[in-house]
């Protein structure tokens, strides 16, 4: 903790940046004052183009204000820029290791760049691989790391210098729970040195590692203070919610729909919902309320509902049974190879009409290599995969044409307009006429991009790239559709909007198998499976696969509790088996 009249570690006095020229000039951070506290971890938070990777390039020194002042460290960066990135540790959201060198060899070239004397570089070396648990890799190169380790070896290239602050832009994107809990690990021995620390994240839950969050908005402070201070304004709001007749998805439709009501999302058992400042549970027959305890998550979404319109869901309607209703994704004894390794070993389950399944497992588990396998983006070295009736090693073609595809990184084109995207993947489907007409008109009313229609798709918002990946995946109305960590990045007020859209499509009979790092997010599936090694290791419904991790000690685990403890209890036998 920082010691009583210590100096801040960053202080932002009226600080304003835009970006843009002429008429389309966009404001990034608006007249914002606040300080960061040294030798505290400190967590930046706030939905997208709120302005917090602004805030760090600035803090880093490779962006100027516009207006205001900044002071980092008590320096002045108007005057002192090459003395603070001195001082400093700075880790991007897309840290550049260089994938062709090996661990060692990234470590060597960041030493050298950051000018860490050779006499000093074996013993950091050491307790760097150490702290990272990346000592026996030393010589693999970067690029066949997985996304947990690379994330930890871009934390180590920052700490060649114990920096008195360190900047993290969203270190945990895109990485698995047990790597994430490790990451967190490293960042709280450094608080142990001292060392202040700004950390940007996606996670809501992350906030509980942190002694101070910051939350912007638009550009702007909306909240600052400690997490469990910031929730406990919030108690007699929150409740978890069960119902004797409503299964989990239908309930929570309801609720979101109900006067008062303003956040209802999946947990455990039933629905978790926040009710807005003195309303009462609305009437609702057969559901059982009880108070729980407020989390962060439900101040970010009651700080950030109060200044923006929600989406109003739509009602949940059902599917008509139809003839085939079994399985449209049948994969039995899939395997893989690459060269001696074997990635993927006897995969086998079924995906019924209407299911939302997901595919879960840490960095390296085999499921990346799973799923693009299932969309035919890599084919099996053996097994059987059947796609809505079609063989997708016999005829991968005519099972392509059964599947909507959405990419975990933006996978759409960038240079065109959003328009042009929608063209151009509705002639890539075939659409032809008057249908080409209405799917086009659909996706622009369903998703709400007309403002975006005329501006190129890389430069709109991430929530609306997210959306208009989803439109390009289902403007040809695929019984399947796959989802390849669709909300890596985004934030939670669009993470809940995307699955309100994905529970109405899979209750009208879409098929849904998604692969996500975000463990509240499994709860939205109707089933999954756990892979560890190359292998399912759990299979079930999210309160089958939580039961099989319960112990004594913890009767009733999160699915992340679920997921670190039969991962690791799974590792420990292979490694006692071997």
């Amino acid at each position: 903790m920082a010691e009583p009249g210590l100096a801040p570690a960053l202080r932002f006095a009226g600080v304003g940046k835009q970006f843009g020229a002429g008429a389309r000039r966009v404001a990034a951070l608006r007249d914002l004052t606040l300080s960061v506290p040294s030798g505290r971890i400190t967590g930046l938070l706030g939905p997208d183009a709120a302005g917090k990777t602004t805030l760090l390039r600035l803090a880093a020194g490779l962006l100027r204000p516009d207006s205001g002042r900044l002071e980092v460290l008590g320096l002045d960066v108007a005057h002192d820029a090459a003395r603070i990135q001195r001082r400093i540790g700075y880790m991007p959201q897309r840290f550049g290791l260089y994938e062709d060198l090996s661990v060692q060899e990234n470590l060597d070239l960041y030493a050298q760049l950051q000018g860490l004397p050779p006499a000093q570089r074996a013993a950091r070396y050491a307790e760097l691989l150490r702290l990272t648990a990346l000592g026996p890799f030393g010589a693999r190169r970067a690029g066949a790391l997985s996304g947990g380790m690379k994330q930890k070896l871009g934390l180590a290239c920052a700490l060649l210098r114990v920096p008195d602050l360190l900047l993290l832009d969203e270190p945990t994107v895109g990485v698995d729970p047990i790597s994430r809990r490790e990451l967190w690990a490293i960042v709280a021995g450094l608080r142990e040195r001292g060392v202040s620390v700004l950390v940007s994240t996606a996670y809501l839950d992350e906030a509980a590692h942190c002694d101070e969050v910051v939350l912007l908005d638009q550009g702007g402070l909306l909240a600052q203070g400690a997490p469990d201070a910031l929730a406990a304004d919030l108690g007699g709001r929150c409740f978890a919610v069960r119902h004797a007749a409503l299964d989990r998805r239908a309930l929570q439709q309801h609720l979101l729909a109900a006067p008062g009501v303003t956040d209802a999302r999946l947990e455990g058992t039933g629905v978790r919902a926040l009710l807005a400042t003195g309303a009462a549970p609305p009437e609702l027959d057969g559901a059982a309320w009880r108070p729980v305890a407020p989390e962060f998550a439900d101040v970010f979404v009651d700080r950030l509902q109060a200044r923006r319109p929600r989406r109003a869901p739509a009602p949940i309607t059902p599917a008509t049974p139809s003839v085939g209703d079994g399985a449209v994704l049948h994969v039995a004894g899939l395997n893989r190879w690459f060269g001696r390794f074997h990635a993927v070993n006897d995969v086998t389950f079924d995906v019924a009409r209407g299911e939302v399944f997901g595919l879960l497992g840490a960095n390296g588990a085999g499921k990346t290599t799973t799923f693009r396998m299932l969309c035919g983006l890599l084919p099996a070295s053996s097994g059987e995969l059947r796609v809505a009736g079609q063989d997708l090693l016999g005829a991968p073609a005519n099972a392509r044409r059964q599947i909507g595809y959405v990419a975990q990184k933006f996978a759409l084109y960038g240079n065109l307009s959003v328009a042009q995207n929608l063209a151009f993947f509705a002639a890539a489907y075939g659409l032809r006429g008057a249908r080409l007409r209405a799917r086009l008109d659909w996706a622009e009313a369903e998703f709400e991009l007309g403002p975006f229609l005329s501006g190129n798709a890389g430069d709109i918002p991430l929530g609306y790239k997210q959306r208009l990946a989803l439109a390009c995946a289902l403007l040809h109305e695929p019984p399947i559709l796959f989802l390849d960590e669709p909300t890596s990045g985004v934030d939670p007020l669009a993470r809940s909007e995307f699955w309100q859209r994905i529970n109405q499509y899979a209750a009208s009979g879409t098929t849904v198998l998604v692969t996500t790092h975000f463990m509240d997010e499994a709860e939205y599936c109707d089933r999954l499976v756990l892979m560890s090694q190359g292998s399912v290791l759990a299979a079930g419904t999210p309160a089958e696969v939580r039961a099989r991790a319960a112990t004594p000690e913890t009767p009733d685990p999160t699915m992340e509790d679920a997921f670190i403890a039969l991962i690791a209890a799974h590792e420990a036998s292979l490694r006692r088996a071997a």
